[in-house]
């Protein structure tokens, strides 16, 4: 069984895998990367390091679904 760690999401605790990246984090809650913005810990993560950026205990992250409109 894998180790669990608390990361906040949202505003909500939520308990992960020990060892996730971004895109890893993003299946594991269920979302498709389409139309995201997200940042960690007051930074925004660029799309081309998602699958380089470790999640790690404490991390604080908002998903923003991006959405079009006039």
């Amino acid at each position: 069984m894998s180790e669990m760690v608390t990361i906040h999401v949202n505003g909500e605790a939520r308990e992960i895998p020990q060892g996730l990246n971004v895109t890893e984090l993003l299946a594991h809650l269920g979302l498709t990367a389409n139309r995201l913005a997200i940042e960690r810990n007051l930074e925004i993560v660029p799309r081309g390091q998602w699958g380089t950026t470790a999640v790690s205990g404490g991390d604080r992250f908002e998903i923003v679904h991006l959405v079009g409109g006039g």
